[in-house]
Order: structure tokens, then sequence, then C-alpha cells
């Protein structure tokens, strides 16, 4: 679906039928229930910093005492000069959050890791935790959930995500939708090796899912 010309590599447009597939996926991975109030704030890190200013925000709101910002290098910062941590951190201070409520954990490679990361750092400092607020993309809450719901069991967990929608992700386009077909068959796939607890996924969300992969949106997808 990409072809180099004298510019070097060139996206290929994304047309109307790969924008309602997509629409169907988006709807089924992003939640939004109502949150409580929690213990901690756990962003997810990634290359979207407005996740880093949405836990900001929830802090400054009195959702929970303290934030946690979890993030080495995933497959899209590979080449950042910081870590994901460290990018976030400095969003979320510039957002208001004093350093004293404010944890780095910089080694996660993964969502599995930003969890199991995280209770490590919060156990080692005497943290107890019986409920957090995963605070990711929108298109990614529910995977967070079902994957700190496997990998950190017992606190309550609720996932927030900036109030962003589809048409807010144009920027690139392609490479968006390319990774909400990859997340959607992660949480098949991970819930099958036990990384994530079982989520179904109705029949039509797989059926986009397909298509979308037969199209060629498969950039993210695990062989």
């Amino acid at each position: 679906m990409r072809s180099a010309g004298d510019n070097g590599p060139v996206e290929s447009p994304v047309d109307a039928r790969a924008r309602e597939l997509a629409r169907t996926i988006w709807d089924h991975l992003v939640v939004s229930d109502p949150l409580p109030k929690a213990d901690v704030i756990l962003a997810l890190g990634c290359h979207d910093t407005r996740v880093a200013a949405h836990a900001a925000r929830l802090w400054l709101a009195g959702r929970a005492p303290l934030v946690v910002v979890s993030g080495g290098r995933g497959k899209i910062t590979s080449d950042w000069a910081e870590t994901e941590a460290e990018v976030f951190g400095r969003v979320v201070r510039a957002h208001g959050v004093p350093a004293e409520a404010l944890l780095l954990e910089g080694t996660a490679a993964n969502t599995g890791e930003n969890i199991t990361a995280s209770r490590r750092l919060l156990r080692g400092r005497g943290i107890a935790v019986r409920s957090g607020i995963l605070v990711a993309k929108p298109y990614m809450t529910r995977r967070a959930l079902a994957t700190a719901r496997r990998q950190w069991p017992g606190p309550d967990w609720s996932a927030s995500a900036p109030e962003l929608g589809f048409d807010d992700f144009g920027a690139d386009e392609r490479q968006f939708i390319e990774l909400m077909v990859g997340d959607l068959q992660r949480m098949a796939v991970y819930a099958e090796r036990g990384f994530q607890v079982p989520m179904p996924v109705p029949a039509a969300v797989w059926a986009a899912y397909e298509e979308l992969v037969r199209l060629g949106y498969d950039g993210h997808v695990i062989r």
C-alpha cells in the first residue's frame, strides 16, 4: 500500500470504506465509563503526549493523589532521545502536577510491562493500590483494562482517555488505523496466551478487522 516516488515513501490515501470499517473498531475499543476516585493514576506511555496532559488534568481534578507515568521506548518511540516516561513526566509537570505527586517508570516497552513494572515500582515504595485509573489513547482503553485485570489483579481498575474523537487522529490517518487493527488483534491473541483477560469481540467488529487486513492495513498485525 506504500509506493516510493522521487521524494521518498508516499502514504496511500485512506478511502471512505476504510474509514467506515475503522470507526466500527474505534467504537468497540473506546471505553468511557464514569470515573471513581482512586489511589493512583497510571499513564501508559506512547507517542501521543495528550495522554500525559489528560493524566495531569485528572490529578488536578482530585481523582487520585499520585500519577505514575510508565514507558521506555516502544514500536513508534524507539528513536526518541528520551524515554516515554521522561517526555510524559515533563508534560505532567508543565500542567501543574508537583514532583512529589509524580513517579516515573522508564523501562516498559509494551502495555503488559507498563502494568507489571509500575506494580513493582509502587510495591517497592510500599504504596498500596486498591484502585487505579489507567490513562491511555482512547482506542487503547479497552485493551489497557484487559491487560491490567490480568497482569495486576486485585485493584479496581478504571480507564480514561483525552476527550478526542475518531476524526482527531487524522494527522497520520493510515498509521492510526493500523494501530487500531493491531490492538484489536492483540485483544484476541493475548487473551489466548494468558496476557489479558478475555473480552468478547462482536462479530461485526471482527469482520471489520478482517476486511481492513485484506485491504492492507496490517502494519501492526502480529504475523
